[in-house]
């Protein structure tokens, strides 16, 4: 029962957020089966709970929407999911990246691309750049984060999204930090 309040609390969160509208809303069911799936494959277990972290991620040109959750078992808290709107070229695409305890990014996913061109940023070894960041990361386009012909767009902005996000994280390690 609380698997289910809390998946509910997820989609009435994008609803609320605008992360997606009525029109789209079967991507809710979509993107919520995503996040599920690479949740239970990157920490290897069956059964969890998300939860929505208080913590605000201000959104930005290149960030329009997000949710930051944490991840729970019966006995453990296992990390962090962050689920972003970032803009490209005609539309706006969703990204999971997913962090460890320690707020370090352990796997990055785009999870609904709604272009005909730049789908190369879907590509694991392109997305592998992401991995072991964290909050003192400073990502740049054609700097840590190679670009992509035909996805600069896209490109540039997931990485100002993500840098974004990392930056922000800053704000909630201070909050968290123990006395």
């Amino acid at each position: 029962m609380i698997r289910f309040l809390t998946l509910l609390s997820l989609t009435s969160t994008f609803f609320m957020n605008g992360l997606f509208s009525v029109e789209n809303s079967t991507e809710v069911g979509s993107v919520r089966k995503k996040v599920r799936k690479e949740i239970k494959k990157t920490f290897a277990v069956e059964s969890f709970d998300l939860e929505e972290n208080t913590f605000e991620i201000p959104n930005c040109n290149f960030l329009q929407n997000s949710s930051f959750l944490e991840i729970h078992t019966q006995n453990d808290f296992l990390g962090y999911a962050f689920i972003g709107t970032a803009p490209s070229k005609t539309d706006s695409f969703e990204y999971l990246v997913l962090l460890n305890k320690d707020l370090v990014i352990i796997k990055a996913k785009v999870l609904v691309y709604r272009e005909d061109y730049g789908g190369e940023i879907g590509s694991r070894r392109w997305l592998s750049q992401f991995i072991s960041k964290d909050s003192s990361s400073k990502l740049s386009y054609g700097g840590e984060i190679v670009p992509i012909s035909g996805a600069t767009i896209s490109v540039r902005s997931m990485t100002s999204s993500i840098n974004h996000f990392l930056q922000s994280l800053k704000g909630f390690e201070a909050e968290t930090a123990a006395p």
